[in-house]
């Protein structure tokens, strides 16, 4: 998505529009986000569009408070969104990737010795979703506890030596699988997070958060959207660019 930012708008931002727009004309029972813990502070195209999709989940929840006020007999969707980090075993995790690069002699890549990132497994987010799903009354921002960080390194050493091999030692040659470094990619972070603010409430769930985000408001935020629509029609890439960072200004693309 770093190399395509169109494509990444397009599929992100654009595809929860037009999700949100017929949800709320058909009146979906409910509509649940699935985020990323890369929509915090965004270093990257991938986490600045999930957050704008983060945005168009909150105000079209604002939107059906907003039409519950004037008429409470009124039937709409709740929206909603689940935040987290990675999945073990899905797509684009790094697992599938070492298995393949040990089941071919390696050498396993690592982008930084210091990177690290939160790890929960399939079932596990399946799980968790679904509860958070069944507890949505609309507005939220679901966290789900993905217990403590994991080094990256210490992942690839852990699975080259469950694969019954060592790590070689490049100044004796002794081992099987090399590791290396290959620095860190363009708006790739060391570290991600789950809070843009740090303040979450608990709920009836042990593993599932509240966070208390900032929002912009529907209309203001539908009309940028018709702005972006336009621009990724034109198939203009700075203008499209420009306009994101202005409706996710904590996004960190230098």
């Amino acid at each position: 998505l770093e190399q395509n930012p169109i494509q990444a708008i397009k599929n992100n931002v654009l595809s929860t529009r037009v999700i949100c727009k017929a949800a709320y004309q058909f009146c979906v029972k409910k509509v649940i986000l699935i985020s990323s813990d890369k929509a915090v502070r965004p270093a990257n195209i991938m986490g600045a569009t999930k957050r704008l999709s983060e945005l168009i989940i909150q105000a079209y929840a604002d939107k059906v408070s907003q039409d519950k006020l004037k008429d409470r007999t009124i039937k709409s969707p709740s929206f909603s969104m689940v935040r987290f980090g990675n999945v073990l075993g899905s797509s684009g995790s790094v697992v599938p990737l070492f298995i393949e690069q040990i089941r071919s002699g390696g050498p396993v890549t690592v982008t930084n010795k210091e990177i690290n990132r939160y790890f929960m497994t399939i079932p596990e987010a399946a799980e968790l979703v679904l509860q958070a799903s069944f507890m949505a009354d609309g507005g939220e921002v679901f966290l789900l506890d993905m217990g403590e960080p994991v080094k990256i390194v210490d992942l690839a050493t852990q699975m080259i030596r469950l694969s019954g091999l060592k790590v070689k030692d490049l100044e004796t040659n002794d081992g099987d699988i090399e590791l290396i470094f290959t620095g860190l990619r363009p708006g790739e972070k060391l570290y991600e997070e789950l809070l843009i603010d740090s303040s979450s409430e608990s709920t009836d769930h042990p593993l599932i958060f509240k966070a208390i985000e900032k929002m912009l408001p529907f209309e203001y935020l539908e009309k940028n959207l018709d702005h972006i629509e336009n621009h990724i029609l034109c198939r203009d890439k700075s203008q499209s660019i420009k306009l994101l960072k202005e409706l996710v200004p904590e996004w960190s693309n230098e």
